[in-house]
């Protein structure tokens, strides 16, 4: 028996007034081999290991197939931004020959109506001078993993021989927060390890003035559940690391940086959308591209069985409004309508949005499920909300009364 989401009817939403959300993420996995051996990796380390079948690197043929397949999509639709990830394994491996061919490419096929944003994550290691330059020629942000001090870095950051990597993607970080290239800095990602002290950490990412910072939950699921997250128990450890993190964050009497999922929480809470599939109910609007040119959903699926993120396209043979008409790809899209009885049944299932839907899985029903995070996500949102909500109440009653009338 298919699980869900195969079983959704894609052609029984549209009869119903449901339309496809066109995509403006394109996340490009420009290398598929990585120079760290981390142990947490979802590419490397879990369910899929599709990457041995792959080339190293994007072949010109599907650079040139995919910046065409974009410009087409932003055309069809008359895109007016989109956004371009240049990601791996460790894109940095695939050159500077690669990456401008890339981002001149998408930028020429879109032409000047579109803006392109485009973005790079790496492990740090090999960013240099060189690369500097030419991200800081083509506009191209650069955001690098970094999971706190020495010790908490390399506990799961490590090259293939044990060495680990902090001190190189420190001394990285020393080029691209200086004041030649700050500019391009995007941010900082962290995954999160609970044997790791979440305030040091928090520190550690502070000492390099980051503009943003990512904290990432390590993946797993009802199956195969993240490290010290019991399926079931009501336990909250990774909402406790949060919280410490988000009371230093938000008490700070000075300008902080932006903590996108603290962010996003604060934003649902008053209303807003999100921005990001980590929480709340927008509509996935990315896709992924892979070395050989096939065309996927989210990268994150690989944690969750073998071939989880495949849709069987290539952009040598099919569109990206092929993708749209997918029940895998429609099940990010709708919403409300996407997510477990239990879920639409909570009190911050308009915040919570169900969890990143990765973190869903159980094998036998598929996505249908709320996140395995669930207990952590109702606490840590429980806890922020309280926090503004106090905020908020403490603002109206000291404003003049005429200004409450």
């Amino acid at each position: 028996m298919a699980e869900w989401p195969l079983t959704l009817d894609v052609a029984g939403l549209r009869a119903a007034g449901w339309q496809p959300t066109p995509f403006r993420q394109f996340i490009l996995k420009i290398h598929s081999r990585c120079d760290l051996a981390c142990t947490y990796c979802y590419v490397y380390k879990m369910a899929d290991s599709g990457w041995q079948d792959r080339p190293k690197t994007m072949p010109p043929d599907i650079v040139d197939a995919t910046t065409k397949r974009i410009a087409e999509h932003v055309r069809a639709h008359g895109l007016p931004e989109i956004e371009i990830i240049l990601h791996g394994g460790e894109p940095l491996l695939a050159g500077p020959a690669v990456i401008r061919r890339i981002v001149t490419g998408v930028r020429s096929e879109v032409g000047d109506r579109t803006r392109v944003a485009v973005s790079l994550q790496t492990n740090g290691v090999l960013l240099d001078s060189r690369y500097l330059r030419l991200f800081d020629e083509l506009g191209v942000r650069v955001g690098v993993s970094l999971d706190g001090d020495e010790a908490a870095h390399d506990r799961n950051r490590r090259r293939a021989n044990g060495q680990g990597s902090h001190r190189r993607v420190v001394e990285a970080l020393g080029l691209l927060t200086s004041p030649p290239f700050r500019r391009v800095f995007g941010g900082l990602l962290c995954t999160i390890d609970l044997r790791n002290d979440p305030i040091r950490v928090y520190e550690a990412l502070l000492e390099f003035g980051p503009p943003a910072i990512d904290f990432l939950l390590p993946h797993g699921n009802w199956t195969t559940p993240p490290p010290g997250r019991v399926p079931d128990d009501p336990a909250t450890p990774y909402a406790d690391w949060l919280i410490a993190i988000f009371d230093r964050w938000y008490d700070a009497p000075h300008d902080v940086p932006r903590v996108r999922m603290f962010d996003e929480i604060i934003h649902l809470l008053l209303g807003g959308a999100s921005a990001t599939e980590q929480v709340g109910l927008s509509p996935s609007a990315m896709v992924v591209v892979e070395t050989d040119g096939a065309i996927e959903q989210s990268d994150l699926l690989k944690s969750a069985y073998h071939g989880a993120a495949a849709t069987g396209l290539h952009v040598l043979h099919h569109s990206f409004d092929d993708a749209l008409r997918l029940p895998a790809i429609a099940a990010r899209q709708i919403g409300r309508a996407a997510l477990a009885a239990p879920c639409r049944a909570c009190p911050v299932s308009e915040v919570c949005g169900g969890g990143l839907y990765v973190h869903r899985y159980r094998a036998g029903s598929g996505f249908a499920n709320p996140s395995v995070y669930c207990p952590d996500l109702f606490r840590l949102i429980a806890h922020i909300r309280s926090r503004v909500a106090a905020d908020l109440a403490a603002v109206a009653r000291n404003r003049p009364i005429e200004e409450q009338h």
